[in-house]
């Protein structure tokens, strides 16, 4: 399962198992700070913010050369982060407060250790989960009406971009993927819009001067209900075997894209993507 529902949000289940990471760190923390009235609560929504912002700054400077503008490097919707740039700094933050509060070294330590476990836990259940999914069986149709099955496009690296033509994040990206599609000829890109009608996707193209080789037509949205995937634009990376190696929910910048794909293409020519996405509206 790629995203969770909750309520009328649909969210990464990777970010579901930090929220709940989170909380298991908070509610440790709070039932053994209130015996020694010391509640790390502050502390923990500190060493949040500073996981996020060194997570952030290490994604920024590892692909600076994608980013020309302040506001792109701030635009965290692309959800370039590096994760263990942001453990690390958590851990360095942790170590400081101990140190400096003897008060909080119990349930600020005790809290940090059960969310590391919950979130460590939830993130090798999703990875085992994710590490054996195939490509879906499934047959498309591309715009000529001619069917196409999923399966046949095994053979080298595979994007899969789902998208529709209302979805605001997915116009935005789409910029990106085309220019990443001309460049690296040894990876396969496929564009399933989820669905939508073939007047509708072509007059999108016209209108916004897009060249996307591989758009196939899933008119009953049934790629994104059979990879778990509740939200758009989701982006999935399969190697030559058609197993699922990476994805993405949500938009993608041109440096998120090429972190993404270093797993299925590592040698794929991707300095010559922009380095910003368009104003698509």
């Amino acid at each position: 399962m790629l995203s969770m529902k909750i309520g009328p949000l649909a969210i990464p289940t990777q970010l579901a198992i930090l929220y709940l990471g989170l909380l298991c760190a908070w509610l440790t923390g709070w039932w053994l700070g209130r015996k020694r009235k010391a509640d790390p609560e502050p502390v923990l929504f500190r060493l949040l913010l500073l996981g996020v912002l060194v997570a952030r700054i290490g994604f920024v400077i590892r692909y600076h050369d994608n980013y020309d503008s302040l506001l792109g490097m701030l635009d965290i919707r692309d959800g370039g982060f590096m994760p263990l740039a942001g453990v690390a700094a958590v851990l360095a933050g942790a170590v400081w407060y101990l140190w400096r509060k003897p008060l909080l070294r119990v349930p600020l330590s005790a809290g940090l250790a059960a969310g590391v476990v919950v979130s460590g836990l939830g993130f090798a259940v999703l990875h085992a989960m994710l590490s054996s999914q195939q490509m879906p069986d499934l047959s498309v149709r591309n715009l000529q009406g001619e069917p196409v099955n999923l399966h046949d496009l095994r053979g080298k690296p595979l994007v899969i971009n789902l998208w529709a033509t209302w979805c605001p994040p997915c116009r935005r990206e789409m910029p990106v993927l085309q220019a990443a599609q001309q460049a690296n000829p040894e990876v396969e890109f496929v564009f399933v819009n989820q669905g939508e009608g073939q007047q509708q996707v072509e007059r999108f193209l016209q209108q916004q001067a897009l060249e996307l080789d591989n758009l196939l037509l899933d008119s009953g949205a049934r790629l994104g209900q059979s990879v778990g995937s509740l939200s758009l634009p989701t982006t999935l990376f399969y190697d030559a075997d058609g197993i699922l190696q990476n994805n993405h929910l949500g938009e993608l910048s041109s440096a998120s894209l090429r972190h993404a794909m270093r797993v299925i293409a590592p040698n794929s020519t991707l300095d010559t993507l922009p380095n910003s996405r368009k104003n698509t509206p």
